[in-house]
């Protein structure tokens, strides 16, 4: 049976400028495809996106849904495009508040923005959701990008009992440090939802910067990759001391240790 590997990404090129992770973004889906695994691809629409350039359309059967993220309404906003000379089709969370007129994770002047935290949970959240409605069920879930981190968590407690996700192994890459502040008070408000409760979180402190945020996703994830020559060695050594599946830099010619790491964690006839 066909493997099915959904690919979480917080940036892939050419949608947003070229990056470490936004190639890795791009690459790495195209190649797990080429080897005839069946795969799916998000990412948040961050408001940088030139729609018309990329091509973007929104999704009608699938938009609509709204998400209640501290005491507020979201309303989510699907929109699909195909990456240039590829196969591979990304679906893009949207929501007016959250992305619109917004770059990605900094403002114009290199400030981060306020609510990230709540962006991120919207957007973990967002892509559950319309995976749901596409009742597709991936064997793998791989995140790339801190905007990706509470997957695993979600995954493993409120979204365990989903059919969607009743199976699926979860695999967390770790690039170099990409935030400069934390995710402020209401983060963890914001990830309140079915199991995820205030005593669930007491394990981690207050305010979630770049490495609370790597810990909690290493916490719930079934494997670790190291994507970067420069990943943050605090969270390697987290990951290392936890003896998880382990995917070590492979270098730029990646795509066979990639497959080779997936038949580890999830093999043929599971």
């Amino acid at each position: 049976m066909t493997k099915k590997v959904l690919f979480i990404n917080q940036e892939i090129s050419p949608y947003v400028p070229s990056s470490e992770m936004s190639e890795m973004g791009c690459l790495l889906p195209q190649k797990i495809q080429e080897a005839g695994y069946e795969i799916r691809t998000f990412m948040p629409k961050w408001g940088n996106i030139n729609e018309r350039r990329g091509q973007l359309h929104e999704v009608q059967r699938l938009s609509g849904m709204n998400l209640i993220i501290n005491d507020t309404d979201h309303p989510i906003v699907i929109k699909v495009a195909s990456i240039p000379n590829t196969r591979v089709q990304v679906y893009f969370i949207d929501n007016d508040e959250f992305f619109l007129k917004r770059q990605m994770t900094e403002n114009e002047k290199g400030e981060e923005y306020t609510d990230n935290g709540e962006r991120a949970v919207f957007f973990a959240r967002g892509v559950l959701e319309t995976v749901k409605k596409l009742r597709w069920a991936p064997d793998i879930i791989h995140c790339q990008g801190w905007m990706s981190a509470v997957i695993p968590l979600y995954i493993k407690t409120a979204y365990q009992d989903e059919p969607s996700f009743a199976n699926t192994k979860v695999v967390t890459s770790l690039f170099q440090s990409q935030m400069k502040g934390d995710l402020g008070d209401h983060f963890k408000s914001a990830l309140a939802f079915r199991e995820v409760t205030a005593e669930l979180l007491k394990p981690y402190k207050k305010k979630f910067d770049f490495l609370e945020l790597g810990k909690l996703a290493i916490d719930y994830s079934d494997a670790i990759v190291e994507a970067g020559k420069k990943v943050n060695k605090t969270l390697m050594k987290y990951a290392t001391d936890k003896e998880l599946p382990l995917l070590k830099y492979p270098g730029e010619d990646f795509g066979e240790a990639y497959l080779d790491f997936y038949n580890t964690i999830c093999p043929d006839g599971e």
